[in-house]
């Protein structure tokens, strides 16, 4: 297949918060292959890609400017439950509506387990759900928004198929293998070939910070190889491979590499632990297609 480039086939824009983080490609094929260039996008503007059978896909990473609040929360928080005033994370939110385009999100109140949302009805206001960590949709016009202080978001979407998905990953999530969930899912509920599906990962605890003294009794056995150095472990190789397990091709993965502790550009629940009382926003990571005249 050839490649897809910023043409009349594929139309590439980007939008962004002062350093809004689009992961990685630059150029997509339908085989999955991507060029591994790391865009920092100008302000307010917004990537796609596609269209594909006359649909487009659109995602972004959010860091913490741009926003209305103030410390420590200052200024992009989108969580109703760290203790932000409503009205101020109300208008981040509508921020994130004007800058992406989606007129209505489905977000979740994540509680670091592994139930999964099905959306298979239009949604027409937005929706947060109780108790759930991923989200899975088939609806156009909606993006899919996950939040995060140093947990990953990794977004999915086959272009097949028409199906989108948002999963919110914690070393709980990993050990769980919530991403092996949401794929069979997706492939039992939806039909989605897991080789068909691309996948991103979003800005999130690295292995430079992602310490736990505690891992002979949080970690299982099997994540000892993602070992980096003593007590510290890579979830961003542990969750490829979790990926690649589940049937993605390795072609079709792309990270941030972008470690959330280290960058002050985004909230990190570590490291408002090290500094204070833990108290931090939480960024957003989004998904949505929609259809192309």
């Amino acid at each position: 297949m050839g490649m897809f480039a910023a043409s009349e086939h594929s139309h590439f824009f980007c939008f962004n918060f002062s350093l809004f983080f689009i992961a990685e490609p630059v150029q997509w094929c339908e085989d999955g292959q991507n060029s591994m260039d790391k865009i920092y996008c100008s302000h307010d503007k917004m990537r796609s890609y596609g269209p594909w059978r006359q649909t487009s896909y659109r995602y972004g990473f959010f860091d913490r400017h741009g926003g209305n609040g103030i410390a420590p929360y200052d200024s992009m928080n989108v969580s109703y439950g760290v203790g932000d005033a409503e009205e101020t994370v109300s208008a981040n939110r509508r921020r994130v509506e004007e800058i992406s385009g989606f007129p209505v999100f489905l977000s979740a109140k994540q509680v670091h387990g592994n139930e999964i949302y099905c959306l298979t009805k239009p949604l027409t206001a937005s929706l947060e759900i109780e108790g759930v960590d991923a989200l899975i949709t088939d609806q156009d016009g909606v993006g899919l928004m996950i939040q995060q202080a140093d947990c990953q978001a990794v977004l999915l979407f086959d272009s097949s198929k028409k199906i989108i998905a948002a999963i919110h990953c914690g070393w709980r999530g990993s050990v769980a293998n919530i991403v092996a969930r949401v794929i069979c899912r997706m492939k039992d509920g939806f039909g989605v070939a897991p080789v068909q599906l691309q996948a991103l990962i979003s800005p999130s605890l690295g292995p430079c910070c992602a310490e736990f003294i505690n891992y002979q009794n949080e970690l299982p056995a099997e994540f000892a190889p993602f070992m980096a150095r003593p007590d510290h472990f890579d979830f961003w190789q542990l969750s490829k491979s979790q990926l690649i397990a589940a049937g993605v091709r390795e072609t079709k993965i792309s990270m941030a590499a972008t470690c959330t502790c280290c960058s002050k550009d985004y909230f990190s629940y570590r490291r408002a632990c090290h500094l204070s009382n833990g108290v931090t926003g939480r960024n957003c990571s989004i998904i949505g297609m929609e259809n192309v005249d």
